[in-house]
């Protein structure tokens, strides 16, 4: 089905058309709630977005992507369900201070020179290049696992800009953050992934970002 068709279709509320928008972006949907939220809300939320985005779709105007009304839509639910349960921390209070970082910054300073140089020369893939390692299947679960561990803001904005494409400015308008906070989630959360990947490569064992090893979750 082509894109007009499509928005056609969901325009008209058509239940099969607005499943497969459903199935797209619901957990993408989850991650962009789960920092504002939590865990305990997040779910509810994005249920709460989808009734509303159903009963909205008839009156869509196309004045932005039909992913970015979404996110708005479960970002506005998200942040009116907080102010409802008066959460002490938002968003901005997730600072890069706990011991999760802490060990990455240890990590850092150990990897690399003040000038940003690596200590030492990284070894030679085992693969003819990064692209082809990662297609390796257990790495492959090696990151969606360590994804999965990341703190929930971290994952957010990593998603969103990485796997979604999307732009920072409109990413920082989505969860309503500024944009140096969300450079920094975003350089964590893929050093974090670099870590595991580069330890993956000298080892060959699943290890995540928070040093717990995850070689008996991966199948072998």
């Amino acid at each position: 089905m082509d894109q007009e068709n499509f928005l056609s279709k969901l325009k008209q509320q058509d239940h099969q058309a607005f499943q497969q928008l459903v199935q797209k972006y619901h957990k993408l949907m989850l991650a962009v709630v789960r920092p504002i939220v939590g865990d305990t809300w997040a779910e509810e939320v994005v249920q709460e977005a989808w009734v509303s985005a159903y009963k909205a779709l008839p009156d869509f105007q196309e004045r932005s992507t039909l992913k970015t009304w979404l996110f708005t839509i479960v970002k506005n639910e998200a942040f009116s369900r907080y102010r409802k349960e008066s959460r002490q921390e938002s968003l901005e209070s997730h600072l890069p201070d706990d011991q999760q970082d802490q060990n990455l910054d240890e990590w850092l300073q150990h990897s690399f020179k003040p000038g940003g140089r690596w200590q030492k020369p990284l070894q030679q893939w085992d693969l003819s290049s990064p692209e082809a390692l990662l297609q390796e299947e257990q790495l492959q679960q090696c990151i969606e696992l360590t994804l999965e561990l990341l703190k929930a803001d971290q994952k957010a904005i990593f998603l969103l800009r990485d796997q979604e494409q999307m732009g920072m400015k409109e990413i920082c308008n989505i969860l309503e953050i500024s944009h140096s906070n969300a450079r920094v989630l975003l350089h964590r959360a893929r050093m974090k992934l670099f870590q595991v990947i580069n330890h993956y490569q000298d080892t060959g064992e699943c290890q995540s970002a928070r040093g717990k090893a995850l070689t008996d979750n991966v199948e072998m």
